[in-house]
């Protein structure tokens, strides 16, 4: 604990600190609340679109398997051009936004490829759209975890040490100022005894020399 003056302005100085702490303490245990409930809901939607795409492509496996002729899929033959993202806030954060993605397919012979490859290829599409979607998802999680982690850090300060601290501080500056005031008062009546014994003491010398 850092050493404090024992005076009237800084007893003002600390009582200022400890409501401003008080003040704040309430804010940042809601955000570090909200902060918690945004990271479980994107996770589990993050989890969501994970299962989706393991479906998605469990489904596609098992369509291309009835044709048997996955070796006929043209290696490569999907390409991500571009993956569209805004931005987004939660409780003071940028996060990214996935809003889609568009894709190239690579070029192949129509007359020596199967038809289905059309139908898978647009299949395909729509796992690495969901795959997209979900990284964009972690980095949101990321990103508010990091937030979380300050906040976290900030509420245990407040709460743990400040608070507390400031708190000890006010007590110790109280109890100084009042031992200070009742010594101010010890020494006055001490001062005007002894100004009354030595005011009747005079008074003694007076009378005897009269």
């Amino acid at each position: 604990m850092a050493k404090i003056k024992l005076t009237k302005n800084e007893l003002k100085v600390q009582k200022d600190a400890l409501k401003m702490y008080q003040r704040y303490l309430p804010t940042l245990t809601l955000k570090k609340q909200q902060l918690q409930a945004e990271i479980r809901a994107i996770e589990a939607e993050a989890a969501a679109v994970r299962k989706e795409k393991k479906n998605l492509e469990k489904d596609f496996d098992s369509w291309i398997a009835v044709f048997s002729e996955k070796e006929a899929f043209p290696e490569g033959i999907i390409t991500v051009s571009n993956i569209r993202k805004g931005i987004g806030n939660i409780a003071g954060v940028a996060i990214p936004t996935f809003e889609g993605a568009d894709f190239s397919r690579g070029d192949y012979d129509f007359y020596e490829t199967p038809l289905w490859v059309d139908i898978a290829a647009s299949h395909m599409e729509k796992a690495m759209l969901l795959d997209l979607k979900a990284e964009v998802l972690d980095e949101q999680v990321r990103l508010l975890g990091r937030e979380l982690l300050v906040t976290s850090q900030r509420v245990n300060l407040f709460e743990k040490v400040k608070i507390p601290e400031t708190q000890e501080n006010i007590k110790k500056i109280s109890i100084y100022m009042s031992d200070q005031q009742v010594n101010a008062v010890v020494r006055s009546k001490i001062s005007k005894h002894k100004l009354a014994l030595r005011d009747a003491s005079a008074s003694e010398k007076e009378v005897c020399s009269s």
